[in-house]
């Protein structure tokens, strides 16, 4: 049976990490959780996000275009780097860049924008969050610096 406040820790780290995927990792450290323990919640907090915003976020795109007075501003700095990691990596692009790039929100509304496949952005998503929530976990839990902001 978990504890409910081992279970707190877990929420919390899964809900900094819904929307910026380092949230999570700090919050894991400062919570005094493992490493995996905060790699696993992370990840587990963005694919919340990731999910959400696939279902939603058609209807919302619908929704946003159809009470729009103007039209967008086509070729924005973001925009541009945006569909250039589309057009040339596509959805594992996008995916791998996210958690540490983009945030899980973007990277997400990127990919409904895009009209990605949601089994494949599930998939890229899930092992992008994966990868690097053992990556940025292992580099805050191991560099010493970041360990005195903490203590």
């Amino acid at each position: 049976m978990l504890d409910v406040n081992l279970l707190s820790k877990y929420l919390a780290v899964a809900l900094a990490s819904t929307l910026k995927y380092l949230g999570g990792t700090f919050t894991g450290f400062a919570l005094g959780l493992h490493w995996t323990e905060t790699a696993l919640c992370s990840t587990i907090g963005m694919m919340f996000t990731v999910v959400l915003i696939n279902y939603a976020g058609t209807s919302v795109r619908n929704y946003m275009a159809s009470v729009r007075k103007s039209k967008p501003k086509r070729f924005t700095r973001f925009n541009r780097l945006a569909v250039k990691v589309w057009r040339g990596f596509g959805t594992k692009g996008i995916a791998f860049l996210t958690p540490a790039l983009f945030t899980p929100p973007l990277g997400s509304a990127l990919l409904v924008a895009f009209r990605a496949s949601r089994k494949g952005s599930f998939l890229w998503m899930l092992l992008s969050g994966l990868v690097w929530g053992v990556i940025f976990t292992l580099l805050v839990y191991r560099l010493e610096f970041i360990r005195h902001w903490f203590t």
